[in-house]
């Protein structure tokens, strides 16, 4: 299963940690998803959707 949000498609973003001795070593970023129940074309369904689709309202949870 992909970290990826099924609205928006917000994945894991790559970058380098740099430390104070100037040490870099890759690293990833994950999107920060929930799994919510939302009403999708009607219909009750699972989405795994992340928390800036939530709080923006892009997501309407159903009851």
């Amino acid at each position: 299963m992909a970290l990826k949000c099924e609205l928006c498609g917000k994945g894991p973003h790559f970058g380098n940690v740099i430390s104070h001795a100037n040490n870099t070593r890759r690293r990833r970023w994950n999107p920060n998803l929930k799994r919510v129940h939302a009403l999708m074309d009607g219909a009750r369904k699972h989405v795994r959707v992340c928390t800036a689709c939530i709080r923006a309202g892009r997501v309407k949870k159903a009851a």
